[in-house]
């Protein structure tokens, strides 16, 4: 798990990516929520099955540049009532996000947290989306990215560039600049080789449950490397 300290490290903050760090989901999972609790059980299930099919395009883009698989997908959200959909974030955390938790996450941002660290949520998904699990958890600070409205609605834009790969780096360094955070005494998780960026920029990186190129990073430079387990399956086991 996490370092501890012999004394509140104040200049030193852990930045948790969070789909596929501290909790089992990705960006679609949360969409699909959004529209499916919009619709009759009959159109709903029709609805499902296409967006399954079109997740496909969505895998293959991520692959190739997951920051322009986060512009393209957002397109979708185009229409959808801004403060409707935003009231439905606490229902969209209690249905998707929360039964999906890794059951050491916790621990590990409370030992940080323990440790004098700032602790700082650094992800694509939109801000509406993790507020709920930031506030969960106690996160001092969230980076994400916010979805443009007009008139009530969202327009499907991002109001800046997706956070992922190498903006994920930038976002911190920045907010690193502007809270006198030592990034060398800084911890950073992630799962996924986008996240490479960003856990090059802290001190202490480590990794859970990593995908096959970043797991192989971490195992060459020595990184931690974590496997944690999703709370509902631990029960399951008996742990």
């Amino acid at each position: 798990m996490a370092e501890s300290a012999e004394r509140p490290d104040n200049r030193a903050a852990t930045f948790f990516d969070v789909d596929g760090t501290l909790v089992e989901t990705t960006i679609a999972h949360y969409y699909a929520f959004f529209r499916r609790s919009r619709m009759p059980a009959l159109l709903s299930r029709l609805w499902f099955a296409w967006y399954v099919a079109k997740c496909g395009y969505y895998m293959v883009l991520d692959k190739i540049n997951r920051s322009r698989m986060n512009i393209v997908f957002y397109r979708s959200y185009r229409g959808l009532p801004a403060a409707e959909t935003k009231t439905d974030s606490i229902g969209c955390y209690e249905a998707v996000m929360k039964p999906r938790r890794y059951a050491e996450a916790a621990q590990c941002v409370e030992q940080h947290r323990r440790a004098g660290r700032k602790i700082v949520l650094v992800t694509g998904s939109i801000d509406f989306i993790v507020a709920p699990l930031a506030e969960e958890i106690g996160a001092d600070h969230v980076l994400a990215p916010v979805l443009v409205e007009s008139d009530g609605a969202f327009t499907g834009e991002l109001n800046g560039p997706p956070i992922g790969e190498e903006e994920k780096a930038r976002q911190i360094r920045a907010f690193a600049a502007r809270n006198g955070i030592d990034l060398s005494a800084s911890f950073g998780y992630g799962d996924s080789i986008a996240d490479l960026p960003m856990l090059e920029a802290v001190g202490h990186p480590a990794v859970v449950n990593p995908d096959k190129a970043l797991g192989a990073v971490a195992a060459a430079r020595g990184w931690p490397i974590h496997n944690w387990t999703v709370e509902s399956r631990r029960e399951d086991d008996g742990r």
